[in-house]
Parts: structure tokens; C-alpha cells; sequence
């Protein structure tokens, strides 16, 4: 989404510019730091905001443009996020009834 996003929006030559590359960069290491991991529900539906506001209000400019283009794209892509999107959030508490709470 970043690269439809810059490519529309930037002078960038064969990629991504710089101010999106660490965008980029950014995400992914937000993302890993996630508590939900592989359970993670898109952003809107997240309970948790990992990202600070000027990054979020970038992710939201970048999505809001290259959604809508991403069906024509990437449509398998487009069609797992809009899954992912009905997908609640999960809780945060500990699951495993083997641990004990403090």
C-alpha cells in the first residue's frame, strides 16, 4: 500500500522514497512488537494503538488512497484484509489456564 501510495504521491525513482521506506521500516517493527501477533485485527479494530499520532495519521492518508486501488492490484490481498476486518479484537489476558494470574 505504500508503494501505490508514493508512486502516486512522490518523485521516487524505482521504489519507495526515503520518507516512506522508513515508514515502512517503522510498521514492521511496530508490528513486531505487537502483543497480538498472528491473532492481530486490522488497525480500526485494534485495542491497542502502536503507533505514534504522526505515524498513524500517515498509515491512515496511505490507506484511504491505496485501499480502494488495492482491489484492482492486488485483489487477493484486498479480499483477506476486508476479511481480517470482521475479525474481532482479541482480549489481552492470558489464555492458558496453566498460568496463574499475580
Amino acid at each position: 500500500m505504500v508503494a501505490l501510495y508514493c508512486r502516486a504521491h512522490h518523485e521516487a525513482g524505482t521504489g519507495p522514497c526515503d520518507t516512506c521506506r522508513a515508514l515502512i521500516v517503522y510498521a514492521h517493527k511496530r508490528l513486531e512488537a505487537c502483543p497480538f501477533q498472528q491473532d492481530k485485527p486490522t488497525c480500526g479494530h485494534c485495542r491497542v494503538h502502536c503507533y505514534k499520532p504522526e505515524a498513524r495519521g500517515a498509515i491512515q492518508e496511505i490507506m484511504r488512497y491505496a485501499g480502494p486501488r488495492m482491489l484492482w492490484r492486488h485483489p487477493l490481498l484486498a479480499l483477506r484484509h476486508l476479511l481480517d476486518s470482521w475479525r474481532k479484537s482479541p482480549s489481552l489476558l492470558v489464555k492458558d489456564p496453566g498460568k496463574k494470574r499475580p
